[in-house]
């Protein structure tokens, strides 16, 4: 089990080049109002490697309702009407 480092208001205050230094090693850092633990400092999450990518709308809606001429919101607009809100 590893230490956690702790710092006081005022060293967060006069010295945080220090404790982000200590943040940036990948050490958490728990901040303390007289010997009360009132904030935690911590490093980053690691980005998923693999940007989030957007379903492709259009073939979805073309495998859905083929390969009518009529456009989607005409549809949508379409549906409405026909139902009962």
């Amino acid at each position: 089990m590893c230490h956690m480092k702790t710092a006081t208001i005022r060293q967060v205050r006069h010295d945080l080049r220090t404790v982000l230094a200590w943040v940036a090693q990948g050490e958490e850092v728990t901040v303390l109002n007289r010997t009360r633990p009132v904030a935690r400092i911590c490093p980053p999450r690691p980005q998923p490697s693999a940007p989030f990518k957007m379903p492709d709308f259009a073939a979805r809606a073309k495998a859905i309702f083929g390969d009518r001429r009529t456009h989607l919101s005409n549809i949508v607009l379409e549906e409405r009407e026909q139902s009962r809100w």
